[in-house]
């Protein structure tokens, strides 16, 4: 049995939220926090070793804590005691593991989840709320059920007590008491591994529920969007998914080559699209615009953000700012301090603020998220902006694609780049000719070195591109064992390892 409506409770606090927002000085929130977290934690080990009860401002912290990337923190403070860590770079005992690749392929990692890192994330969430229902003023968001596209809830115990797992599902098992009348599924579903049987159960199981909000990565999101109005019209009933839905949460790729799927998907329905950040090291920002006008900084969950210009990452000094004097329109590393116990901890992404009051950010990539075999210096953001250009050159809906370096060899004179894409439809060959010329037009456009590169065809080949059928990257996924939840297809493969297994795979 549902609930009432509760929408006009969280409306008069959504109000309130924005009005604070709206009055929240950056710099001094953001000194605030990072002084907050340095007390937090100046009895741990970490602690003690960066002489944390001697810093009082941030230059102080930034000559006290050098950047540190995941396997410096794992190899130095948490390997050592894995998996029970107490007190070493957060106080007490951690009960929680977010489980991550770090990078579309790369290896697992283990990121501490705390309980006040588990408060952050719902504030986070109640912000997108917030957001939500300042832009939409009649929702009714909560008159029916939230269905959160996650993991799996069943985690791994790694020692009595302490847990890990993907991040979603740790999020679905601990929802705080207020949450769990409006979530769907319920415990019993929530806890299936088996991603396929989960996705079909789902689809069926949410038919009859009032879904009001829908949240997951796209890829997987439009696979239930799919199997949900298929399962309608074998009925005879409404063709629209979820005709009561208000707000769609979507995040963890870039959304420019899905937007034109989902609007037709969400037709004749009030639903919203709004974007969010969240990482396994903290929900770092969300969209409190319209698409491509950036997303908030979350400047006030005990999180500390630093950014360094990307070009000086692995120096051994690199410069370091943070919102009061980070500039807009540059390319940063972004460096996080959080209330889990990361300090100064590279993330991996690249971000470029659009604003600084207050602070917005586009993601543009990861630090290791980019082509460069044969010195085009392709970055993420503009692969996945020429290959959505290029999508809408032929009229077609990109559903995924990867991209990799292919060498010269006895019978390849030029190196180049191939692609492997996934339409919505299959298209034709003429058509798949049409958006592979555009898309390397895209690319000359969008960066000077590739197009030195493939200046009278003397550098570089043109882009190959093979289509496959729609289901062949959800196929490979399982394959490779990362099927759903928020494993995500690496859209640029440098590992010539995995770029050979899914040629293997494709035929």
């Amino acid at each position: 049995m549902m609930r009432p409506d509760a929408t006009p409770v969280f409306r008069a606090l959504a109000a309130l939220r924005r009005r604070r927002l709206a009055r929240l000085d950056a710099a001094a929130t953001q000194r605030r926090t990072l002084l907050g977290l340095l007390r937090r934690a100046e009895h741990t080990r970490f602690g003690r070793d960066h002489g944390f009860t001697g810093i009082a401002d941030v230059a102080e912290f930034r000559a006290a804590v050098p950047l540190r990337r995941y396997e410096q923190f794992w190899a130095d403070y948490w390997q050592p005691a894995f998996p029970r860590l107490v007190d070493v770079s957060w106080p007490g005992l951690i009960r929680y593991f977010a489980v991550s690749s770090g990078t579309t392929a790369g290896r697992t990692k283990y990121l501490p989840l705390t309980d006040a890192m588990r408060r952050s994330n719902v504030r986070a969430g109640f912000d997108v709320v917030a957001h939500h229902l300042g832009a939409r003023p009649a929702s009714r968001m909560f008159a029916g059920r939230s269905l959160m596209l996650g993991g799996s809830t069943a985690l791994v115990e790694e020692a009595p007590g302490i847990f890990s797992g993907d991040l979603s599902g740790i999020a679905a098992k601990t929802l705080p008491f207020w949450a769990r009348g409006f979530s769907f599924p319920g415990p019993e579903l929530a806890l299936l591994a088996d991603w396929e049987a989960k996705l079909e159960r789902l689809a069926r199981e949410s038919l009859d529920q009032p879904i009001r909000v829908l949240t997951g990565t796209p890829s997987w999101l439009l696979i239930l969007l799919e199997r949900v109005r298929e399962l309608r019209r074998a009925a005879g009933g409404d063709e629209r998914p979820y005709p009561d839905l208000d707000l769609l949460i979507h995040g963890g790729v870039r959304f420019d080559g899905y937007r034109r799927r989902f609007e037709a998907m969400l037709a004749g329905t009030q639903a919203e699209m709004r974007e969010v950040y969240p990482a396994s090291e903290g929900f770092i920002a969300a969209a409190d615009r319209g698409p491509g006008e950036g997303l908030r900084l979350n400047l006030d969950h005990g999180l500390f953000f630093e950014f360094v210009p990307v070009a000086e990452l692995d120096r051994p000094q690199p410069t370091r700012h943070w919102v009061a004097d980070a500039e807009t329109g540059v390319d940063y590393a972004l460096v996080m301090t959080t209330c889990a116990g990361l300090f100064a901890y590279v993330v991996g992404d690249t971000v470029r603020l659009v604003s600084r009051d207050p602070p917005r950010v586009l993601v543009t990539g990861r630090t290791a998220y980019g082509m460069s075999a044969f010195g085009e210096h392709l970055i993420g953001e503009e692969v996945e902006g020429a290959a959505a250009r290029a999508a809408g050159a032929i009229d077609a809906d990109l559903t995924d694609f990867a991209m990799m370096a292919v060498f010269p060899d006895a019978h390849r004179r030029l190196g180049g780049h191939l692609w492997v894409v996934e339409f919505a439809k299959l298209p034709p060959p003429d058509a798949v000719a049409v958006f592979a010329r555009r898309l390397d037009e895209a690319l000359c456009a969008l960066n000077d070195d590739y197009l030195g590169h493939r200046a009278d065809g003397v550098g570089m080949a043109a882009p190959e591109v093979r289509a496959v059928p729609p289901g062949t990257f959800a196929a490979w996924m399982k394959h490779r064992g990362r099927l759903g939840g928020q494993n995500k297809v690496p859209r640029i493969i440098n590992d010539p390892g995995l770029a050979d297994d899914l040629v293997r795979f494709v035929g």
